[in-house]
């Protein structure tokens, strides 16, 4: 588990395919590391990766076709900066939000403005997410604990100040970049609770009968 606050921005210096997924080495910048062992969980732009090989500035990650099908790693590449955050611990100061590595889509930046001393973004989610998206809730971005300003369908808002500019990837960011999303794990286990014995169920097609028995048609 992580809290969505960045601890350094590391870069990609490695990446090497294996067996159909993809080996990473990340240069980790300021990351304490001193504490860290082999096996122990990292967050890369939000992704939770786990250590394989450490040394004192670096570490290396699998990252499995999965992730690879899920998050903005499929495009990333030698050079690529990554927000970094180490796993929390129980005297963590939890100063963002609840945060699994657990990435729930890719969005895209469609808009970026100066708002005050801030960034003002606007970001376009994919369909299926904007359900758990709220005006002022918690969402994670590229790793980045955020709070939700303003909802208009799939996008939303978020301000970005300095000292965040300063400290992570977002400060190059631009129209066109995209983000690694996660929605508040909280709204993601309430919809599933939400559905009851019916969660159970396995998906089916829509059809005739289930139209009937939902109400939706009459004989």
């Amino acid at each position: 588990m992580f809290t969505g606050i960045i601890l350094a921005v590391g870069k990609i210096t490695a990446m090497t395919p294996r067996g159909g997924d993809v080996r990473l080495t990340i240069h980790t910048g300021k990351l304490p590391l001193i504490d860290t062992n082999l096996g122990d969980s990292i967050a890369v732009n939000g992704v939770c990766l786990t250590a394989v090989e450490l040394g004192h500035d670096y570490f290396v990650a699998d990252v499995s076709n999965e992730t690879l099908s899920r998050t903005s790693l499929a495009t990333a590449q030698i050079g690529s900066p990554v927000n970094l955050e180490l796993a929390l611990t129980p005297t963590t100061r939890l100063g963002g939000h609840i945060v699994s590595g657990h990435v729930d889509g890719v969005g895209t930046i469609i808009d970026k403005k100066n708002d005050g001393r801030s960034i003002r973004f606007t970001i376009q989610a994919p369909d299926n997410l904007a359900k758990y998206i709220a005006e002022k809730g918690s969402i994670c971005i590229n790793g980045i604990s955020l709070t939700v300003n303003e909802v208009n369908g799939a996008s939303f808002d978020i301000n970005i100040v300095p000292h965040t500019l300063k400290e992570t990837t977002l400060n190059d960011a631009t129209i066109g970049t995209k983000v690694n999303l996660e929605v508040d794990v909280l709204a993601r286990y309430m919809e599933r609770l939400m559905k009851g014995d019916a969660a159970a169920k396995p998906c089916s097609a829509v059809t005739m009968e289930l139209l009937q028995n939902s109400g939706f048609i009459t004989q």
